[in-house]
């Protein structure tokens, strides 16, 4: 599964970390932060354009954001 974690503080990082540990998802952040690169592909951004965050999610074909 695709997943698109929106934020880039300790919660978000969490989650990603916790989804990387399944070994079962492609995981993208937006915007991420540094320690999340080794996790998921940080996809830049700002967590409050959304218009870009559905665009992007569509583009790449994310099953859950």
């Amino acid at each position: 599964m695709d997943v698109l974690v929106v934020g880039g503080g300790g919660r978000e990082h969490a989650l990603v970390w916790g989804l990387a540990r399944q070994g079962q998802h492609r995981l993208f952040a937006w915007p991420g932060n540094p320690g999340m690169a080794s996790l998921a592909t940080c996809l830049g951004g700002k967590v409050d354009d959304s218009e870009g965050i559905v665009a992007t999610a569509v583009e790449k074909g994310i099953d859950l954001v």
